[in-house]
């Protein structure tokens, strides 16, 4: 059995840009709208509360 070969720099390049586009993302936008929807259900659950 002969080993891998390296992986390609290009490769790298690709999987760092990815990688930093998911986290853009994920902690840009999904991030503020789960905590807006958060904020939200917290505030009917207040109001229903009070009647």
């Amino acid at each position: 059995m002969k080993p891998k070969p390296p992986v390609a720099t290009w490769r790298w390049g690709v999987w760092y840009t990815a990688l930093g586009a998911a986290l853009v993302i994920f902690y840009g936008l999904f991030t503020p709208f789960w905590f807006g929807l958060r904020a939200l259900a917290w505030a009917a659950e207040f109001r229903a509360r009070r009647r």
